[in-house]
């Protein structure tokens, strides 16, 4: 398969003799397949391979297996998992959130039948693929699963110390602690040195610094540090026990499952959930990854997840056949895979086509090796299983609790049993949140209560029907004849709440009082939507189109024509909207205005700049035309309205930012791509579509990068000169004196935005010189990888 490179599509204004063959709305001509591997997948596959190679005897040397049975497993990984699995670039192999789980059934039923239940979770994937249930895996809490893995870690850090140590480590992890005292008065020093050799390495090799480093560090570490202490204890003559490979002529397969039911039916369910969930949230994570990787073709950058559990379910199938241990995606090799230039599923299989011929071709050298140092490595892995980012992300979502919860039942009791123990308490903080409601009431100093002071009802948490009478009873300790702010705090409101304070809302209006509902940090709300307007939340001051009349009526316009829209807009804003927002424009009109912000957005009707913006009055300094344009300084135009406004709003105003935003669909960039304003009759528009000229070159010149859309090409040439003019109107931007000079004090920043009007969906452009539009999430972070 050949290498990806990104290619521009044709100049929309340019005819050749391929377009003639071919309608320019026609795929185009499939080539002959040919089977070809990139350089950078046969590059990627090396850098996976030399990852995967100590690991793999470590994890193996982890559970207890047999040590061929880590390289069966990262062979079977890479070859079957990556030929048959939705997520191209991710590499699948005996995982480290599997060791404590496997070295449990070897303990237990023997390393025959772990391999038969092996066979059996790999069916069970099977099954779970075709059912098309593999998002589900997803709903599980991320604490869960990240408890899930520090549990793990904990568990294989701690009993891989006793090997560290010249010991043999117990079943349990309790075992293991009550036994480190007196291992640890009993440490072999010549294992202990290797070890601690092997971690130093591991910590000091990404760390070199200069130009040196950069070029070393393309040597994985862990092959590093495996290899500097198989050659100290080679040459010193250091006596330590090292890796014992069996001919593969007694390598254990698999064989019928022996023991109780229920037992090997748990033991099933244990595998099957650790090795799907981590091989999908892998998956998840490594489209995350590519999607930076822009020379990526699309196929490469989206997993199927389905299919990902299938192809998971087939490797784990081969794996036991052939005595191997269990597969899930890995992610250490799987970000080695996509940083050294992985393009396609080649550089996973082609790993696994070096694990097969080291295991065939270098077990002397293999031999070599001391078993010291893989414990020390996997010890080191299963200490970095223990994420503090992790533990600082669930302790800012205040999901602290049911991370340790899971940590301690996985380290306790065991992997299912901490999992079961951990979804359980999520389900339990989570009714907490939903039934634990703070009502409180309060009186600004202004007056005493009932005499004229400010009342506040603040309400922290879920609104739900079992907060319905501490609410009433609150608010009815308002007096009356006041006025009451209540404030919401909170991402949910049931029905039987919202009618309790609409009723009393209007009931105290009625009675002379003054009622102000805000959400949080005092921002005041809209009122809900009656019933019949309930398509226009949550805008419901914005009632003066189709959805405020029914369907049937709002297919024709009225017979006064736009006259009667306008009456009726103006009639609805002085109904609905006004006295919401009469004190603050009534603030504003004494104070002036103070925008942050100057927004230079299209003239097109769709674009409400502040629905998308979530602003109001006060907040923005909008200019609009056709166009989005910004013409450069001393251009002819006839027209010095857009310069005159950058220079109010910077100069004057003061403002602090300035977004160029365009949008999907435009109107002025596909008159553009169509008619060229060159030459021939020039009608205002003409002239005025002349400054998005720069633009169109740009898009056509070949020395400059191309915008991209959150990762992905843009759909078709409108879009993409969409997307360019907002990159080339910020360079018009800094043409301007004034804002030059307010760049250069680092008192000004320039932001790009793309509206997909359509979709309802905002972009902002990210750092130069890649010109990526990143989306917006509903939680305000730009989706970055």
């Amino acid at each position: 398969m050949s290498a990806c490179v990104p290619t521009r599509p044709a100049d929309p204004t340019r005819t050749d003799e391929s377009s003639r063959t071919h309608p320019p709305h026609s795929p185009p001509p499939k080539p002959p397949r040919r089977f070809r591997i990139s350089g950078a997948d046969l590059s990627a596959s090396g850098a996976v391979f030399l990852i995967a190679l100590p690991l793999s005897l470590g994890i193996a040397l982890a559970t207890g297996a047999p040590l061929q049975a880590g390289l069966v497993a990262a062979a079977v990984g890479g070859l079957v998992a990556g030929r048959l699995g939705g997520s191209p670039l991710q590499v699948s192999g005996p995982a480290a959130g599997l060791t404590v789980v496997t070295a449990d059934l070897i303990h237990r039923y023997g390393w025959r039948t772990t391999c038969a239940i092996t066979v059996i979770a790999g069916l069970a994937q099977i099954g779970l693929g075709c059912l098309r249930v593999a998002r589900t895996a997803l709903a599980v809490s991320p604490a869960v699963v990240h408890g899930m893995l520090a549990g793990i870690g904990v568990t294989i850090a701690v009993a891989q110390l006793h090997i560290v140590l010249g010991g043999t480590p117990q079943s349990a992890v309790l075992d293991n602690l009550r036994a480190l005292p007196a291992q640890l008065a009993n440490a072999d020093l010549a294992a202990l040195l290797l070890s601690l050799l092997t971690l130093a390495v591991l910590l000091t090799w990404p760390r070199i610094p200069g130009r040196a480093g950069r070029a070393l560090r393309r040597v994985p570490a862990a092959l590093v540090a495996v290899a500097c202490a198989t050659a100290t204890a080679a040459f010193a003559g250091i006596s330590v026990t090292k890796v014992d490979l069996p001919s593969w002529s007694s390598h254990a397969l698999a064989g019928m499952p022996e023991g109780p039911v229920l037992g090997l039916a748990a033991a099933v369910l244990t595998v099957t959930l650790v090795c799907s969930v981590q091989s999908l949230l892998g998956a998840v994570a490594v489209d995350k990854l590519a999607s930076s990787k822009p020379a990526l073709r699309p196929e490469a950058r989206r997993s199927d997840l389905d299919r990902e559990l299938l192809g998971q379910g087939a490797a784990n199938i081969v794996s036991g056949t052939l005595g191997g241990l269990p597969v899930a995606g890995v992610a250490v090799r799987t970000a080695a895979n996509v940083n050294a230039g992985g393009e396609s599923r080649n550089s996973t299989m082609l790993h696994g086509v070096w694990v097969v011929v080291a295991a065939l071709l270098m077990v002397p050298a293999l031999e070599l090796i001391p078993l010291a140092s893989l414990a020390a490595l996997v010890m080191a892995v299963g200490i970095q299983m223990v994420s503090l980012h992790h533990i600082r992300t669930v302790t800012r979502h205040r999901e602290i609790l049911v991370y340790v919860v899971t940590t301690l039942g996985v380290v306790v009791l065991g992997v299912l049993e901490g999992v079961a123990l951990g979804i359980a308490v999520a389900v339990g903080v989570a009714l907490h949140r939903l039934a634990r409601t703070r009502i409180t009431h309060s009186v600004d100093e202004a007056g005493a209560e009932g005499q004229g002071g400010t009342h506040h009802v603040r309400v922290r948490g879920q609104l739900t029907f079992l907060a319905v009478p501490r609410l009433s009873r609150v608010l009815h300790q308002v007096p009356q004849g006041a006025r009451c702010v209540v404030e919401l705090d909170g991402s949910f409101m049931d029905h039987a709440a919202f009618e309790s304070l609409q009723d009393w809302q209007k009931s105290y209006v009625a009675q002379g009082g003054k009622v102000e509902v805000t959400g949080r940090a005092g921002t005041r709300i809209a009122e809900p939507a009656s019933a019949s307007n309930s398509c226009c939340r949550p805008w419901t001051p914005w009632r003066n189109h189709h959805c405020d009349r029914p369907q049937s009526e709002s297919a024709a316009p009225p017979a006064g024509g736009g006259g009667y829209q306008l009456a009726s807009g103006i009639s609805a804003f002085q109904r609905n909207t006004a006295p919401h927002v009469r004190d603050e424009l009534a603030r504003l009109a004494r104070e002036g205005q103070r925008p942050t912000q100057l927004f230079l957005t299209c003239a097109d009707s769709r674009l409400v700049t502040s629905m998308i913006t979530s602003s109001g009055p006060g907040d923005l300094f909008v200019v609009r035309n056709v166009g989005n344009l910004v013409p450069l300084p001393g251009a002819e135009s006839g027209d010095d309205s857009v310069a005159a406004a950058i220079e109010y709003a910077v100069d004057v105003l003061k403002v602090q930012s300035i977004t160029v935003c365009g949008h999907s669909g435009c109107g002025a960039m596909q008159a553009l791509l169509n008619s060229p304003p060159e030459g021939g009759a020039q009608t205002p528009l003409k002239r005025w579509l002349r400054h998005g000229l720069p633009s169109l070159a740009r898009m056509a010149a070949a020395n400059q990068p191309w915008a991209r859309l959150a990762g992905r090409a843009p759909a078709d040439a409108v879009e993409q000169l969409c997307l360019t003019n907002v990159v080339q109107q910020l360079e018009h931007l800094r043409a301007h004196e004034s804002v030059t000079r307010r760049l250069e004090e680092g008192s000004l920043e320039l932001h790009g935005m793309y509206f997909h009007v359509g979709e309802a969906q905002a972009y902002l452009l990210t750092e130069q010189p890649d010109e990526v539009f990143d989306q917006v999430e509903p939680e305000g972070e730009l989706h970055r990888a």
